[in-house]
This record gives structure tokens, C-alpha cells and sequence, in this order.
């Protein structure tokens, strides 16, 4: 019995490790960190667009010659999908979210693939581009969250880091954080939307990105995008 109970627990943990932990290769392939040794990092932004936030964000990138990888939501690029066509023309990745921003270690096939089928077509009636790179809402994952993004033509993206720039903080915290977490192929993890509100206030990451950029070229990294994005 106690050899059962072992066994058990260690499944258990395992099936939570695989389904909460976002680089967990249980349930199929994801990149949590870009393939390189160098002083290369890559920006993320998850949860938009946002009609206050990513207009400032990409006027940073824009200004200090930044790629940037955003992974939108379904539902947000419907109100505002001019905003991802920006993000599409002006060379950054454009990568799905899925549609409601739902937790999916708890969801059937049949929501999975509905989510991430929806927010993969708003990414393509508003860009023209069907998306190449998926990230799960929280990182939490199922048997069939990869499996049905990669059907979908989409893998699967992770994080090396995240820095709470939810909590606000502060824009100075947050760039504090973020050049701090710089590491070599690091991923890092920043929000420029609010997943469960479309209207959510996420200025202070946007005001934190000059110094973030200025910060981490200090340190002598590169910014990139994705692997397989060029």
C-alpha cells in the first residue's frame, strides 16, 4: 500500500508539473528559452492588444529599433485589429493567445481546439497571417494543448522569466525586474493587455520599456524574436 501511494503521489505530481508548470515537456514540445549561449534575449508581451498600452509599447520599440514577439488575444484583436495589423506591419511576431484567455489544463478537446482555432482566425482576418507561435493562457497546459496548437501549424512558447509587471509595481520595478532576469537565450514575459479585462491598465509596463531596452543593452544583450520567426 505504501509502494501504491508513492506511486500514486509520484504521478500525480508529475500530470501538475506537466499541466502548471509552462515549460514542462510532459505534454508535448515548448520553447522556454531561445536556442543560443550569446547575450541574445527575447521580449514578449502577452494579453493584448490594448488600446492605451501597445500604441506606446510599439512607439518604444519602433524608436529604439526592438523586435518583439506579442501574443494576442482573439477576442481583443476583434475590437482592435488595427492595432494587431500594426503590430504585424511593423516586423514584430504576432502570436496566438487563444481567444478568451482560459485556463486550459481543466478544458475538454473540444474547448481547446474551438479557443485556439477562434484566435488564431481574428489573428488572420485582422493581419492576413495565420500565427506560427501559441502560448497558453498562465502556462497551463493539458495532454492536448500542444498536440492540437501544433495541428494548428502553431508551436508552442513558454518563458524563461516573468516579472509580475500584473502586480504594477511600478514602471521602475518592473524595468528593475526585467534587466535583472536578463539572462543568455532568456525569454522574458511582459503584459501589454489585461486578459480578463480589455480596458485593463498596463502603462506602467509600457513606461517601463525605454529603461528595460536601455538597461539590458548596458549588460550587452541583443534583442531577437522567436526561433524560427525570421
Amino acid at each position: 500500500m505504501i509502494e501504491l501511494a508513492v506511486a500514486g503521489a509520484a504521478i500525480g505530481g508529475a500530470l501538475a508539473h506537466g499541466a502548471l508548470h509552462r515549460n514542462s515537456p510532459l505534454f508535448g514540445a515548448v520553447i522556454g528559452r531561445l536556442p543560443t549561449n550569446e547575450r541574445h534575449v527575447a521580449l514578449t508581451f502577452d494579453d493584448g492588444p490594448n488600446p492605451d498600452a501597445t500604441p506606446v509599447v510599439l512607439d518604444v520599440l519602433a524608436q529604439h529599433g526592438v523586435r518583439a514577439s506579442f501574443f494576442v488575444l482573439g477576442a481583443h484583436v476583434r475590437r482592435w485589429p488595427r492595432l494587431a495589423r500594426r503590430i504585424r506591419d511593423e516586423g514584430h511576431v504576432i502570436g496566438n493567445h487563444g481567444y478568451f484567455h482560459r485556463k486550459l489544463h481543466l478544458r475538454s478537446p473540444r474547448f481547446v481546439r474551438g479557443d485556439l482555432t477562434c484566435g488564431a482566425n481574428a489573428i488572420e482576418r485582422a493581419t492576413g497571417a495565420r500565427p506560427a507561435f501559441y502560448r497558453a493562457p498562465h502556462g497551463f497546459r493539458s495532454p492536448w494543448v500542444t498536440p492540437i496548437a501544433t495541428a494548428l501549424g502553431e508551436r508552442t512558447v513558454g518563458w524563461t522569466a516573468g516579472v509580475w509587471d500584473t502586480d504594477r509595481p511600478g514602471a521602475a520595478e518592473i524595468a528593475r525586474r526585467t534587466v535583472a532576469a536578463c539572462a543568455p537565450g532568456a525569454i522574458l514575459l511582459l503584459h501589454d493587455g489585461d486578459g480578463y479585462d480589455p480596458m485593463g491598465d498596463r502603462m506602467q509596463t509600457a513606461e517601463a520599456l525605454p529603461a528595460i531596452i536601455t538597461g539590458a543593452r548596458a549588460l550587452e544583450y541583443t534583442f531577437v524574436t522567436l526561433p524560427g520567426s525570421e
